[in-house]
Protein backbone atom coordinates (compact mmCIF):
# COMPACT_ATOMS: atom_id res chain seq x y z
CA UNK A 1 0.00 0.00 0.00
CA UNK A 2 2.99 2.54 0.90
CA UNK A 3 4.42 1.74 -2.56
CA UNK A 4 1.13 2.49 -4.50
CA UNK A 5 0.94 6.11 -2.77
CA UNK A 6 4.77 6.70 -3.18
CA UNK A 7 3.80 5.12 -7.21
CA UNK A 8 0.57 7.82 -7.48
CA UNK A 9 2.90 10.82 -6.17
CA UNK A 10 5.72 10.11 -8.49
CA UNK A 11 3.25 9.74 -11.26
CA UNK A 12 1.64 13.05 -10.44
CA UNK A 13 4.55 15.29 -10.08
CA UNK A 14 5.56 14.02 -13.40
CA UNK A 15 2.41 14.39 -15.00
CA UNK A 16 2.98 18.00 -13.28
CA UNK A 17 6.16 18.67 -15.03
CA UNK A 18 4.96 17.69 -17.88
CA UNK A 19 2.14 19.52 -18.49
CA UNK A 20 4.34 22.87 -17.21
CA UNK A 21 7.28 21.53 -20.31
CA UNK A 22 4.20 21.21 -23.16
CA UNK A 23 3.21 24.68 -21.87
CA UNK A 24 6.51 26.03 -21.68
CA UNK A 25 6.18 29.33 -22.79
CA UNK A 26 9.13 31.22 -24.25
CA UNK A 27 9.66 35.48 -25.77
CA UNK A 28 11.00 36.75 -28.37
CA UNK A 29 11.88 40.55 -28.46
CA UNK A 30 14.08 42.83 -30.09
CA UNK A 31 17.37 43.59 -27.81
CA UNK A 32 19.14 47.31 -27.40
CA UNK A 33 21.23 46.16 -30.64
CA UNK A 34 17.75 45.68 -32.71
CA UNK A 35 18.77 41.45 -32.82
CA UNK A 36 15.76 39.02 -32.81
CA UNK A 37 16.03 37.32 -29.38
CA UNK A 38 13.87 34.40 -28.34
CA UNK A 39 14.11 33.35 -24.40
CA UNK A 40 12.11 31.67 -21.49
CA UNK A 41 12.70 35.47 -19.83
CA UNK A 42 12.28 39.18 -20.88
CA UNK A 43 14.81 41.40 -19.64
CA UNK A 44 13.13 44.67 -18.10
CA UNK A 45 14.27 47.25 -21.24
CA UNK A 46 13.31 44.92 -24.30
CA UNK A 47 9.81 44.34 -22.06
CA UNK A 48 9.78 48.57 -22.63
CA UNK A 49 9.76 47.88 -26.40
CA UNK A 50 7.25 44.75 -26.58
CA UNK A 51 7.63 41.64 -27.10
CA UNK A 52 5.41 38.08 -28.17
CA UNK A 53 4.29 35.47 -26.12
CA UNK A 54 5.37 32.07 -28.05
CA UNK A 55 3.99 28.64 -26.90
CA UNK A 56 6.37 25.27 -27.60
CA UNK A 57 5.69 24.87 -30.50
CA UNK A 58 7.54 28.64 -31.50
CA UNK A 59 3.74 29.75 -32.50
CA UNK A 60 3.02 33.52 -30.99
CA UNK A 61 -0.17 33.25 -28.85
CA UNK A 62 -0.17 37.23 -27.76
CA UNK A 63 1.45 40.36 -28.38
CA UNK A 64 2.85 42.56 -25.34
CA UNK A 65 2.48 46.07 -27.29
CA UNK A 66 5.67 48.71 -25.79
CA UNK A 67 5.72 51.00 -23.06
CA UNK A 68 4.66 54.42 -24.30
CA UNK A 69 6.13 57.27 -25.03
CA UNK A 70 6.24 60.78 -23.32
CA UNK A 71 4.36 62.09 -26.59
CA UNK A 72 1.75 59.02 -26.50
CA UNK A 73 0.99 59.70 -22.57
CA UNK A 74 0.36 63.22 -22.65
CA UNK A 75 -1.96 62.78 -25.88
CA UNK A 76 -4.05 60.14 -23.82
CA UNK A 77 -3.96 63.39 -21.42
CA UNK A 78 -4.70 65.63 -23.33
CA UNK A 79 -7.53 63.37 -24.89
CA UNK A 80 -8.56 62.27 -21.43
CA UNK A 81 -9.22 66.24 -20.52
CA UNK A 82 -10.67 67.10 -23.56
CA UNK A 83 -13.56 64.41 -22.75
CA UNK A 84 -13.96 65.38 -19.47
CA UNK A 85 -14.16 68.88 -20.85
CA UNK A 86 -16.97 67.60 -23.40
CA UNK A 87 -18.79 65.58 -20.44
CA UNK A 88 -19.08 68.61 -18.80
CA UNK A 89 -20.50 70.56 -21.58
CA UNK A 90 -23.04 68.26 -22.70
CA UNK A 91 -24.54 67.77 -19.01
CA UNK A 92 -24.70 71.82 -18.94
CA UNK A 93 -26.50 71.34 -21.96
CA UNK A 94 -28.89 69.05 -20.91
CA UNK A 95 -29.47 71.07 -17.93
CA UNK A 96 -30.01 74.16 -19.89
CA UNK A 97 -32.73 72.24 -22.12
CA UNK A 98 -34.91 71.22 -19.04
CA UNK A 99 -34.81 74.77 -17.80
CA UNK A 100 -35.45 76.15 -21.31
CA UNK A 101 -37.86 75.03 -24.28
CA UNK A 102 -35.95 76.81 -26.96
CA UNK A 103 -32.82 78.57 -27.30
CA UNK A 104 -34.96 82.09 -27.32
CA UNK A 105 -36.07 81.25 -23.90
CA UNK A 106 -32.41 81.18 -22.70
CA UNK A 107 -31.26 84.41 -24.49
CA UNK A 108 -34.61 86.43 -23.49
CA UNK A 109 -33.81 85.09 -20.01
CA UNK A 110 -29.93 86.44 -20.45
CA UNK A 111 -30.90 89.69 -21.73
CA UNK A 112 -33.68 89.63 -18.32
CA UNK A 113 -30.62 89.25 -16.11
CA UNK A 114 -28.27 91.81 -17.83
CA UNK A 115 -31.34 94.07 -17.63
CA UNK A 116 -31.57 93.74 -13.84
CA UNK A 117 -28.19 94.16 -13.12
CA UNK A 118 -27.85 97.26 -14.87
CA UNK A 119 -31.10 98.45 -12.98
CA UNK A 120 -29.32 97.70 -9.79
CA UNK A 121 -26.20 99.81 -11.23
CA UNK A 122 -28.68 102.27 -12.14
CA UNK A 123 -30.35 102.11 -8.54
CA UNK A 124 -26.65 102.15 -6.72
CA UNK A 125 -25.69 105.23 -8.70
CA UNK A 126 -29.00 106.90 -7.92
CA UNK A 127 -27.61 106.19 -4.43
CA UNK A 128 -23.91 107.55 -4.84
CA UNK A 129 -25.79 110.88 -5.81
CA UNK A 130 -28.21 110.76 -2.68
CA UNK A 131 -25.01 110.42 -0.27
CA UNK A 132 -22.79 113.14 -2.63
CA UNK A 133 -25.58 115.78 -2.39
CA UNK A 134 -25.53 114.97 1.88
CA UNK A 135 -21.72 114.97 1.62
CA UNK A 136 -21.50 118.12 -0.19
CA UNK A 137 -24.06 119.70 2.52
CA UNK A 138 -21.53 118.38 5.16
CA UNK A 139 -18.67 119.67 3.38
CA UNK A 140 -20.54 123.16 3.38
CA UNK A 141 -21.72 123.15 6.93
CA UNK A 142 -17.85 122.06 7.77
CA UNK A 143 -16.42 125.39 5.35
CA UNK A 144 -19.32 127.73 7.39
CA UNK A 145 -17.68 126.49 10.68
CA UNK A 146 -14.09 127.31 9.42
CA UNK A 147 -15.03 130.45 7.70
CA UNK A 148 -16.48 131.52 11.00
CA UNK A 149 -13.63 130.56 12.79
CA UNK A 150 -15.61 127.42 15.27
CA UNK A 151 -13.86 124.37 15.06
CA UNK A 152 -15.55 121.80 13.22
CA UNK A 153 -17.28 118.92 15.31
CA UNK A 154 -15.95 115.55 15.84
CA UNK A 155 -19.34 114.47 14.97
CA UNK A 156 -19.73 115.63 11.39
CA UNK A 157 -15.80 114.86 10.64
CA UNK A 158 -17.07 111.32 10.98
CA UNK A 159 -20.09 111.82 9.19
CA UNK A 160 -18.40 113.22 6.31
CA UNK A 161 -15.65 109.95 6.18
CA UNK A 162 -18.69 107.65 6.71
CA UNK A 163 -20.25 108.91 3.67
CA UNK A 164 -17.24 108.66 1.84
CA UNK A 165 -16.56 105.35 2.62
CA UNK A 166 -20.47 104.53 1.42
CA UNK A 167 -19.53 106.07 -1.77
CA UNK A 168 -16.61 103.58 -2.15
CA UNK A 169 -18.06 100.64 -1.20
CA UNK A 170 -20.98 101.47 -3.37
CA UNK A 171 -18.67 101.78 -6.06
CA UNK A 172 -17.15 98.81 -5.42
CA UNK A 173 -20.66 96.94 -5.84
CA UNK A 174 -21.29 98.58 -9.41
CA UNK A 175 -17.66 97.53 -10.29
CA UNK A 176 -18.26 93.73 -8.89
CA UNK A 177 -21.98 93.89 -10.82
CA UNK A 178 -20.39 94.84 -14.27
CA UNK A 179 -17.56 92.33 -14.10
CA UNK A 180 -20.97 90.04 -13.37
CA UNK A 181 -23.16 91.78 -16.57
CA UNK A 182 -19.56 90.66 -18.74
CA UNK A 183 -19.26 87.09 -17.57
CA UNK A 184 -23.02 86.46 -17.86
CA UNK A 185 -22.50 87.84 -21.24
CA UNK A 186 -19.80 85.28 -21.51
CA UNK A 187 -21.65 82.45 -20.70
Amino acid sequence: MPETRLTTCLLAALCLLFASLADARMYRYTDENGQLVISNTVPQEASLRGYEILNSQGRVIDRVAPAPTEEELRRREEEKRRQEQAEIQRKEDQALLRRFRHPDDAVRALHRKIRELEGLNQLKQGNISVIESQLDSEHSRAADLERSGREIPEVTLQKIDRLESQIRDIEKEIESQQAEIQQVREQ
